[in-house]
């Protein structure tokens, strides 16, 4: 084949799949349903969305670019934030089609919060919409606990921290902290899963 006619036939090949993905694009999207999911407090709009045990981010946040789009089927939507009751309800998802849930986090009378001296954490995560885990409990966003006046309070003593996001490594650290200790946690979330975050830790 020569040269002219190799050249003539990428350009075609280059036009054919230009035009064939956009197709595909649509045609995928068109299989896919939407999930969106309302709050009307700050609890509610910053509380943590899992959905079939994966972790996407806070209800404020998943909409426009960020919105949840799931195959068609029974998915299991898990809303929470530290100290409220969990929110678990398996849905059917259409092709194509909007499903909406409301959610209102309702207080947990079992939960537990800090008396006495307490520590306080600071966080300096990117990307801040991560989930921040506290002994395996979901404590909320770093974005919730970074910046003048924003920190974690949390009981004195040894605590596991953990921080995941969909797309990134999981970042885990030790932590023993003093009475009235008041220390900053920073790091980058590494994608994928090859590479380890380092922990940086900063005590005041």
């Amino acid at each position: 084949m020569s040269r002219q006619k190799l050249l003539g036939t990428t350009i075609l090949l280059a036009i054919f799949f230009a035009l064939l993905l956009p197709m595909l694009a649509v045609a995928q999207n068109q299989l896919l349903g939407e999930v969106e999911i309302l709050g009307k407090t700050k609890i509610d709009k910053t509380s943590g969305v899992w959905v079939d045990g994966q972790y996407l981010g806070y209800v404020n946040e998943l909409t426009g670019d960020k919105k949840i789009l799931l195959l068609p089927g029974d998915h299991e939507i898990d809303v929470r934030q530290a100290g409220y009751i969990s929110q678990v309800q398996t849905i059917t998802v259409e092709p194509g089609k909007k499903t909406t849930i409301s959610v209102s986090m309702q207080k947990d009378p079992r939960a537990q919060f800090p008396s006495g001296e307490t520590s306080q954490v600071k966080l300096d995560v990117t990307p801040d919409r991560a989930a921040v885990f506290v002994d395996d409990a979901y404590a909320g966003t770093p974005k919730e606990f970074g910046g003048v006046g924003r920190a974690m309070v949390i009981a004195p003593g040894k605590h596991h921290v953990k921080i995941a996001l969909a797309g990134y490594q999981d970042f885990t650290t030790e932590i023993n902290l003093r009475p009235g200790q008041k220390i900053t946690i920073k790091t980058d979330l590494v994608p994928g899963s090859i590479s380890q975050a380092g922990p940086a830790i900063k005590s005041n």
